[in-house]
């Protein structure tokens, strides 16, 4: 039995490194995607509700290398026992996402793969499949990217990378997914100390938080799961796996720090964070850059994971500054930095305070590319 999930380009390694924490198994990476087996259903159901990469969770039905999309998904048919997940009363619909791959819009090839399953279906097991578009109990998906094709059972149903604890923004917010890479890209862990100093609505923070006390990001979407809905699933004890699942948090306070110069955002990050759940895990406070070092020791800070402001070139020089300026005292000396910020920039004013640049990952959500930059001495 295999899983496959979607996550953002770029973050596939993160994506399989909490694959590897949550269930155990190692994954194979694709462009945007990462394969992986499954001991039983119940590793779907816990990425699903825990995991903070994710786009989407999907049951492998079959993979293919395609020429012809159309023909060679019909070649492929006869790997899929569909007689599984579909009957003659279950409503269904195809979804599909495609990256790279120019000529036919994700319309199209939802609606023909969705002609190709109804007609073998109709011809092998003598009725035709109910669809419904709107709201189906079951969704077939297709990904496609370049020459390849997979072909899954959406378990989730929705987008994993929405937060709803995002009722505050801030102009510069990325998604939780991505805030995630961040804290992940850093190589925190619960026992370290973190510090945002650019917090902004807090969705690093948030999301540090989050996987440093276990909590699962789904825990206020229980309900929304289309897994529920499964026939084939009718029996389980969805409220038994939840009790076992929310059983791993843990109750101690990690040590994150969300700071603002703002408290407009100060207090949209109070409030996005009690939202999520988490509110009382993170410690905030108003303080301009410039002052970290009267409110931090010297080396009493494990990882600093922030995005830096986009600023006119003057007062960016400032704040690239005075950033690297306070990281040289408060970082300790195996500590790291992760941020979104200039290159040129950064690399002007970190050597300055001998910080160097040492791993570079390009992250995109839709066609919007970030540059994440990962420092240390």
């Amino acid at each position: 039995m295999k899983g496959f999930l979607t996550t953002h380009k770029g973050m596939e390694n993160i994506a399989s490194l909490e694959v590897k924490d949550l269930i155990n198994t190692n994954s194979k990476i694709n462009e945007a995607c990462v394969v992986f087996d499954i001991k039983n259903y119940e590793d779907l159901f816990k990425l699903c509700y825990k995991s903070q990469s994710s786009i989407g969770v999907y049951y492998l039905l079959c993979e293919f290398d395609f020429d012809n999309i159309f023909d060679d998904f019909y070649k492929n048919l006869e790997k899929i026992n569909f007689k599984e997940w579909l009957n003659k009363n279950i409503q269904f619909r195809v979804k599909c996402i495609k990256i790279n791959n120019g000529k036919l819009s994700t319309p199209e090839i939802e609606k023909k793969f969705g002609e190709i399953i109804i007609e073998h279906i109709e011809k092998k097991y003598n009725y035709r499949q109910k669809v419904d578009l709107g709201n189906p109990e079951i969704v077939i998906f297709a990904y496609l990217t370049g020459k390849k094709c997979y072909i899954g059972t959406d378990f989730a149903g929705f987008d994993l990378s929405k937060r709803s604890y995002k009722i505050f923004s801030h102009p510069a917010d990325i998604k939780g997914t991505i805030a995630y890479s961040l804290a992940r890209l850093s190589d925190y862990n619960k026992n370290e100390t973190l510090l945002d100093p650019f917090s902004a609505s807090g969705t690093i923070p948030i999301e540090a938080a989050l996987f440093a006390s276990k909590f699962p990001i789904n825990y206020f979407n229980k309900e929304k799961f289309i897994f529920l809905k499964f026939q084939k699933f009718k029996n389980f004890d969805f409220n038994g796996l939840f009790k076992k699942l929310d059983k791993e948090m843990l109750a101690s306070k990690p040590k994150i720090y969300n700071i603002d110069s703002s408290m407009k955002y100060l207090n949209y990050s109070r409030k996005n964070s009690k939202i999520a759940g988490i509110g009382k895990k993170i410690s905030f406070s108003r303080n301009d850059i410039g002052w970290l070092d009267t409110k931090f020791k010297k080396g009493s800070i494990d990882k600093i994971v922030t995005i830096l402001p986009s600023l006119q070139k003057k007062d960016s020089s400032n704040i690239y500054n005075e950033f690297f300026y306070q990281a040289e005292f408060i970082l300790n000396k195996k500590g790291k930095i992760v941020l979104i910020g200039d290159k040129d920039m950064v690399e002007k004013f970190s050597s300055k305070y001998k910080f160097r640049i040492y791993d570079e990952v390009n992250v995109f959500s839709g066609k919007k590319e970030y540059q994440i930059l990962v420092l240390g001495r």
